[in-house]
């Protein structure tokens, strides 16, 4: 987890420069397809995010599960997959 960590939280502090940046942008009254470049680049860097989480979780929580042998555990865990992928698919 911890070189994950490390890289979620840089992917994170970017991010934030991002989004201040994009809202000087808007402040400044700048080409309005030059906002949406960088909102595109922003959505992109949170789906980067996702991924370390989502790398993270299968690793370790779900991997957890597995190997405890515990079948509501490991119920757990596949339902949170589920639920996660539904939301994403709307």
């Amino acid at each position: 987890m911890k070189t994950n960590k490390n890289k979620t939280l840089d992917r994170l502090s970017r991010l934030e420069g991002q989004v201040r940046g994009v809202a000087r942008m808007v402040e400044d009254d700048r080409y309005c397809m030059d906002i949406l470049a960088q909102t595109a680049a922003i959505r992109s860097a949170v789906l980067g995010v996702e991924k370390l989480i989502l790398q993270n979780h299968a690793i370790h929580c779900v991997e957890t599960a597995i190997a405890s042998g515990d079948a509501v555990e490991q119920r757990v865990k596949f339902d949170e997959l589920i639920d996660l992928l539904q939301k994403a698919s709307r």
